[in-house]
């Protein structure tokens, strides 16, 4: 079982490490579900991880359909981040109409050769996720992340049982949303999958000793500057083996 960890900062992908990840989908902004991160903090991790290091490009929070400068952007990214030794990308990019844009997606794809690209959740925001799943084969994704386009995985395990169906040898699908220690099991059992995406997120006090109370998020209301999101490296290592418990 491959275990994928979500992380938005350094320190919780030292943590996923410790736990025992496979690998980790580094972003940034968990508020807007993530985005690209800095070239600092890749660069960082880099030089101190042994997991494989995947690298969200996506350079807003929102939709998926994205302007000409935007996607400029992304290529930059994608481009700086090959420099630092990264070991592949996740990314997707949607037309208006809620298909796959196989034409950018393709030029991406080719850009982070040799390196590996995952298709991330704008899969779950399509029009037809069967025709999506042979997309996103087409242009040369080498795996899904999806929660069977409902808000969990456990929701959208029946979609997620079928896509793997369809997708046979030719894509990994790797579930994501809501997997924790009381849905795995069932998640992995029905599906089959051989990869799993998780955040095992924690928690923790900020070291901050002044704290002006009067202000929370910096103005966002979606946050405090007193609470630091990490991840529980026993939550890694529980879920682990609750998923290979019952591939066993």
């Amino acid at each position: 079982m491959k275990v994928e960890i979500v992380v938005y900062n350094i320190e919780s992908a030292l943590k996923a490490q410790e736990g025992g990840a496979d690998r980790i989908e580094l972003c940034a902004s968990p508020g807007e579900g993530g985005i690209t991160p800095s070239i600092g903090t890749v660069e960082t991790l880099r030089h101190q991880l042994n997991l494989d290091v995947f690298v969200m490009i996506r350079p807003r929070g929102g939709d998926f359909c994205y302007t000409n400068d935007e996607f400029h952007a992304m290529k930059r990214d994608l481009l700086q981040f090959q420099k630092l030794s990264v070991d592949g990308f996740v990314t997707g990019i949607l037309n208006p109409d809620g298909t796959l844009d196989k034409k950018r997606c393709s030029e991406l794809i080719q850009r982070a050769r040799p390196l590996k690209v995952t298709c991330h959740r704008s899969f779950d925001m399509t029009i037809d996720p069967f025709q999506a799943l042979e997309d996103c084969i087409e242009v040369g994704f080498d795996r899904i992340l999806t929660s069977g386009a409902q808000p969990t995985a456990l929701k959208g395990l029946g979609l997620i049982c079928e896509l793997v169906k369809r997708a046979g040898d030719r894509i990994k699908i790797m579930p994501g949303s809501g997997i924790n220690e009381e849905t795995v099991r069932e998640i992995v059992s029905k599906s089959g999958v051989s990869e799993i995406h998780f955040s095992a997120a924690a928690d923790r006090d900020s070291k901050m000793q002044f704290r002006n109370e009067r202000i929370a998020g910096m103005g966002s209301d979606e946050g405090s500057e007193f609470r630091i999101r990490t991840v529980d490296p026993e939550r890694v290592r529980a879920i682990r083996a609750l998923a290979e418990m019952k591939r066993a």
